[in-house]
């Protein structure tokens, strides 16, 4: 089948992208490999709750209800998702996973599971979660050890008796972590020692006065886009300080090696551990893109706020891709809207 833009990935990214396509009266599609839109955040650690609140978590045209300064569930959000879909007719196959795309004089060729489809224009909204980062020594830790990515830990239930150590400093490792520490004797393995931002100041969320000062618009090639990705996000409340105060949660450094049940850390302490939650994010993976000119030498995409230097090829939801928010609910609209206008003036 043959449409104006075939749109890869049904999150946020991708729906936000159709909804600027509906609104230009082109035929698009939207393919997601999920079951159901909202999936990956349905699958999300049960207790999941955003840090930003429900002001700074809706797509263009449809407001996240609530008390726009409380901060939504992840089963609020990926109901919200379908929602969305729903409220603008939106084209979506699900069960459909891209399998590869090639380019010929006439445009795309998309293969998925489902057949292939042909597109002027492409754009990949797959996001940034992409392929569970763990490191190689993984494997050799013993089998007694029982080892989860982040993103597949939903609650404590899922653990074997005895300790848990948590590797990774950001917001979700904090989260699950804390949560943890509840139960069971509970270390959090980070790089750098933590920064915390308060999530409310004055009964107004954080990001609101974030947003007051500039801080959520800021470029990614300005001067203060640079030093906040240089810094990296800070973690977002105080229950994980209040957890190391009260012992609750034992702060060790970087993981650097491992084996049977013992791990290594960067200042040669060790530990023996029962269950390790692995907290350490993801990388992009886009090999099945086989089109010349997306990538660098370092297998880095090539591209200017989303656009790349072929024609008819965007990127949408990546960090950072325009601004902070950009990954996020509260700014892939922004960057759609951008694309959309690219769109609109160039000639295929």
């Amino acid at each position: 089948m043959r449409y104006g833009t075939i749109v890869i990935g049904g999150g946020q990214a991708g729906l936000a992208m159709g909804y600027y396509l509906k609104q230009s009266n082109e035929s698009f599609l939207i393919l997601d490999k999920g079951q159901e839109l909202g999936e990956v955040w349905k699958d999300r650690y049960d207790s999941l709750q955003l840090f930003t609140p429900r002001m700074y978590s809706s797509l263009p045209g449809l407001i996240l209800e609530g008390k726009q300064h409380g901060f939504p569930s992840k089963d609020e959000i990926a109901d919200y998702l379908k929602r969305y879909a729903e409220a603008f007719a939106l084209p979506v196959a699900l069960n459909t996973q891209v399998l590869s795309v090639t380019r010929n004089e006439m445009g795309f060729c998309v293969e998925t599971t489902k057949g292939i489809f042909y597109a002027l224009k492409v754009v990949v909204a797959t996001g940034p979660f992409q392929t569970k980062r763990i490191p190689a020594f993984a494997s050799s830790l013993s089998e007694d050890v029982l080892q989860l990515h982040s993103s597949e830990y939903k609650n404590p239930g899922q653990l074997k008796q005895g300790n848990v150590l948590v590797v990774g400093g950001g917001n979700s490792g904090a989260q699950i972590a804390v949560e943890l520490s509840e139960l069971r004797e509970t270390y959090l393995a980070i790089s750098k020692k933590p920064s915390y931002f308060p999530l409310t100041i004055s009964g107004k969320s954080v990001f609101w006065w974030l947003d007051k000062l500039g801080i959520l618009k800021v470029r990614n090639t300005s001067i203060i886009g640079n030093l906040i990705q240089k810094k990296g996000d800070p973690l977002f409340g105080s229950e994980l300080k209040n957890a190391i105060r009260n012992l609750s949660v034992t702060l060790k450094g970087r993981v650097v090696n491992g084996k049977d049940e013992q791990i290594i850390f960067d200042d040669s302490t060790t530990l023996e551990v029962n269950n390790i939650i692995w907290a350490t994010g993801f990388q992009q993976k886009y090999d099945w893109i086989q089109v010349d000119g997306v990538f660098d030498q370092q297998d880095k995409i090539i591209h200017n706020r989303g656009i790349s230097p072929v024609k008819g090829l965007y990127f949408l939801g990546l960090p950072w891709q325009s601004r902070r928010g950009s990954s996020l609910l509260q700014g892939v609209g922004y960057d759609a809207k951008y694309i959309i206008e690219h769109m609109k003036t160039t000639t295929m």
